[in-house]
């Protein structure tokens, strides 16, 4: 494995710790101890609002046969799940990046597919999607598009997760909300209600100025410092105040910190019985839109992630690639039978990273709390969102500073490296920022008579986004709706 150039200047070129130290090349890249343990708090505290969010989602939904899913065994299959599959990466990849049940592809699961067939049959579906990627991996594939992509594009692909995430730090605190449906609405956002209301609001706001001023003078576990300190304070809070919009997750001190975990939806699944319920096509188009959506998330979370970690060696090659892809692969089918959706890369990971973290040994740090939370869910999930978005803000800064690595000089790279990083956030999609600079990127190419410079499969992915985002149309062209 090669380690990258942007290492700090000071790490030694070979790890002369203990068998742990040399195992993780902890020293080696540059980190310690202390950054990993952090870096691995950071990310499940900023990421752990998927134990509550999935069983809403996915619990909230009714099959095609009026069936819902237990909430309190979808927590456990989330935890279960996000526990193992995060240490098997840290291990394998020997990169800082944590696993869970994908948002966006659970609410595929929920409102795309559980409508046309039974529960059941809509995981077998995410097992065989899982299955296919996990294919394109074993053949190459899926790795050498990423390593086709130009260095421009993969940072523009930082950047623009970089926005994203402080877009969905901003969102799930509340700071900015949609416009309701009306007639004369102007805009799509908005600030709050149209207005900062609420003590939530005020958790989120003195969080976000404690984190950049703690950022900016540099100090040792910043990230962190602030999700605990603004959770005990939203916590004396509620309890002074009994307030009641917190979200999802509320800092209320649990009257019994034990739960007990339910396995009873491991292996509920039957991979081939959506094609019993549905017509041949609509499941292909089903798995296509679930797989074009996993794939490219993930892959814009590893480059954007390992690229802020100062991982990337000169080539643009992202460390243990083929093994970091496997997993991911691998994730994707444990998802699907544990019947918790597809689990997949966080970008979240970005906070441990954050926090210095530039191991796999902060993975199995977090891996190790997902763990924990099968039996200690009360307390592991009474971080309010508002104290925990204020890093997902300051990662979005810090992600955001690679943006001057891209040479805005040469239009054919920098329209397509400024639609990457404009769509993401804007659409709410990793894919779909991906999706729009491949195209561009293409298609300014060709345009300039420079159509042999693209590579062979950006020519192929480009062409597999145009259908992703002409499917509705394709559909109902060929008669699936």
């Amino acid at each position: 494995m090669q380690t990258s150039t942007t290492s700090p200047a000071d790490a030694p070129p070979r790890p002369t710790g203990g068998p742990l130290d040399r195992f993780f090349r902890i020293t080696e890249r540059g980190s310690t101890y202390g950054r990993e343990i952090r870096g691995g708090l950071a990310t499940f505290f900023t990421m752990g609002y998927i134990l509550v969010l999935n069983p809403i989602i996915l619990g909230g939904t009714e099959d095609k046969f009026g069936e819902t899913l237990d909430g309190t065994q979808l927590a456990t299959a989330t935890a279960v799940v996000a526990a193992v599959m995060t240490i098997i990466m840290g291990v394998g990849g020997n990169l800082p990046l944590a696993l869970a049940a994908g948002l966006g592809i659970n609410a595929i699961v929920a409102f795309q597919v559980a409508p046309l067939m039974s529960w059941d049959d809509a995981m077998g579906l995410i097992v065989f999607e899982g299955v296919v990627i996990t294919v394109l991996v074993a053949t190459g594939l899926r790795e050498a598009i990423m390593h086709a992509i130009p260095q421009p594009l993969k940072q523009a692909i930082g950047v623009g997760i970089g926005m994203f995430i402080a877009f969905i730090g901003f969102v799930d605190a509340g700071f900015v909300t949609r416009v309701p449906d009306e007639a004369n609405s102007t805009i799509p956002v908005q600030l709050g209600t149209g207005t900062l209301t609420g003590w939530p609001m005020l958790v989120f706001c003195l969080g976000v100025l404690l984190t950049i001023v703690l950022v900016a003078r540099k100090v040792k576990g910043a990230i962190l410092i602030s999700i605990v300190l603004m959770t005990i304070v939203a916590i004396v809070i509620n309890e002074l105040a009994d307030v009641q919009n917190w979200g999802v997750t509320s800092p209320s001190l649990p009257d019994n910190p034990v739960a007990s975990p339910d396995f009873g939806l491991l292996g509920e699944f039957d991979v081939f019985g959506a094609f019993g319920q549905v017509s041949v096509l609509t499941a292909v188009l089903l798995i296509f839109t679930l797989l074009l959506s996993d794939f490219f998330d993930t892959m814009g979370t590893v480059v954007g992630v390992t690229s802020e970690a100062g991982l990337i060696n000169e080539r643009g090659e992202v460390p243990n690639l083929g093994r970091v892809l496997l997993i991911d692969g691998t994730a994707a089918i444990a998802g699907g039978a544990a019947s918790s959706s597809s689990a997949t890369t966080y970008v979240e990971s970005a906070a441990g990273v954050g926090e210095g973290a530039r191991t796999g040994l902060s993975s199995i740090v977090c891996g190790s709390l997902f763990g924990l939370a099968l039996f200690l869910t009360p307390v592991l999930t009474i971080v309010p969102l508002q104290a925990a978005s204020p890093a997902l803000v300051a990662v979005g800064f810090m992600m955001m500073t690679q943006v001057k690595d891209i040479d805005w000089e040469r239009y054919e790279l920098a329209i397509p490296a400024f639609l990457t990083i404009a769509v993401m956030p804007f659409t709410y999609s990793i894919t779909n920022g991906i999706g729009a600079g491949f195209i561009s990127y293409v298609l300014i190419k060709s345009c300039l008579g420079k159509a042999r410079e693209v590579h062979w499969l950006l020519w192929g992915t480009a062409a597999l986004f145009l259908v992703y985002f002409g499917i509705d149309p394709v559909e109902q062209l060929l008669g699936t709706e």
